[in-house]
């Protein structure tokens, strides 16, 4: 994902979902690419507790699960995008830029 965003957006790296909310509260950022998948706290949980605090800032889901079933669970859990890997680059720079232009 470095390798697609880097050159264009300013990107901080969480390792678990407890620090994507620590570093979500230091730098409240304009976008957030969550992965569902991640030691200590998982994304569905991650966004839940920002979500307390900011219902605005846009989350993108970043996901491996594709079925129709996941994506309604992500879309019913406080996120405004779904990203299944692997990345397909014009597909997450398609999405970016439909949410930070507000097209929720």
């Amino acid at each position: 994902m470095s390798s697609i965003l880097e050159d264009e957006y300013n990107l901080i790296h969480a390792h678990n979902g407890n620090e994507a909310v620590e570093l979500f509260a230091e730098y409240n950022p304009h976008l957030v690419l969550m992965d569902i998948s991640m030691p200590d706290m998982d994304g569905y949980e991650a966004t839940s507790i920002i979500r307390c605090s900011n219902t605005d800032v846009p989350i993108i889901a970043v996901t491996a699960y594709a079925f129709q079933a996941d994506r309604l669970r992500i879309m019913d859990s406080g996120f405004n995008g779904y990203i299944s890997k692997p990345i397909d680059a014009d597909h997450l720079m398609t999405e970016i830029a439909r949410l930070l232009n507000n097209g929720r």
